[in-house]
């Protein structure tokens, strides 16, 4: 067993337009750390919380305890075995970005590597959907996913578990602003269950779905950006996002390829073709949550292929 060591698990976009609960993409930035040591007793113990004052480091409530204590279970050492956790949050709450599952996701690599569990990165993907599950009341892969493995995600199927990982087109840039206000997970996905939709709804999305998919594989960002269509989900959470509207017209009259609401929201991410459009949109879609009277956090790059890694020691 390691003495200590650090795990970077880094935020995520989901949905990405058609996709509810099924497709997600990894950021290069922000994340989330957790350091772990081995501890004298068992189970496991957080020591510390930085970044996010509210979240308990009770590890039965926090979602990195969850997905540490999922990872322990599943490792199945002959010996009782304790662990401590330091968690290190560097993205904000309720941001739509993932940032329960990059906790999970971190904690769960970290675990896993201090004890040399050898565990799978499908495993280890069910380990840390137990941490989003604590969070978020239910159990979707579409940040966990992609913040562990990188890249973009498809989750073809839930039962059993089937992740499909899609190419990413060289040229593709993301951007991700983060408006300061809070949505919560559980709140806007109760929207999206009460609702009744038509088949003529779905019928769109599924089209669009399948389009994006075509998209990544040819490599066609055309494509990509008029399949960034969510018939179902983006009009139910739209009211939750203020501005929206003004928003995605901002990012689309600019030259973004499409523009959707990341996850639950707030944040909402727009795709481009090349840097410098990706700074334009950026611009445009921040100045129109500006006149909506609200100030923002920008992310703007590649998509992150690499998803999480173990850190250097640090000092």
């Amino acid at each position: 067993m390691s003495d200590r060591l650090r795990v970077f698990a880094p935020a995520s976009a989901s949905n990405l337009g058609p996709g509810f609960d099924i497709l997600g993409l990894a950021l290069e930035e922000p994340g989330d750390v957790v350091e772990v040591e081995p501890a004298e007793t068992e189970g496991v113990q957080i020591v510390e919380v930085t970044g996010a004052p509210s979240l308990s480091t009770d590890p039965t409530r926090n979602t990195a305890g969850v997905a540490a204590s999922a990872v322990l279970h599943r490792i199945g050492m002959t010996e009782p075995i304790g662990v401590r956790l330091w968690v290190r949050k560097g993205m904000p709450l309720a941001s739509g970005l993932g940032s329960s599952a990059a906790s999970s996701v971190a904690a769960a690599v970290a675990v896993n590597e201090l004890c040399s569990g050898g565990l799978s990165r499908q495993a280890l993907v069910e380990c840390a959907l137990e941490g989003e599950k604590a969070a978020s009341g239910t159990t979707h892969a579409d940040n966990v996913a992609p913040s562990l493995l990188g890249g973009i995600v498809l989750i073809r199927s839930y039962a059993p578990l089937e992740l499909v990982s899609l190419p990413v087109p060289p040229a593709l840039r993301i951007v991700v602003i983060y408006p300061h206000i809070q949505v919560q997970t559980a709140q806007a996905r109760q929207r999206v269950t009460e609702r009744r939709f038509e088949i003529t709804q779905v019928v769109t999305n599924l089209g669009n779905l399948a389009a994006l998919v075509c998209a990544l594989h040819s490599g066609d960002l055309e494509l990509l950006g008029r399949s960034i269509n969510d018939a179902l989900v983006e009009p139910i959470r739209a009211p939750l996002v203020p501005g929206f509207a003004a928003v995605k017209d901002a990012a689309l009259n600019v030259g973004a390829l499409g523009c959707s609401i990341s996850g639950s929201g707030p944040s909402v991410f727009a795709f481009a073709n090349d840097d410098d459009r990706a700074a334009d949109v950026a611009n445009a879609m921040q100045g129109a949550f500006r006149q909506s009277g609200f100030e923002s956090d920008r992310y703007v790059g590649s998509v992150n292929t690499a998803g999480a890694r173990v850190l250097p020691p640090s000092g």
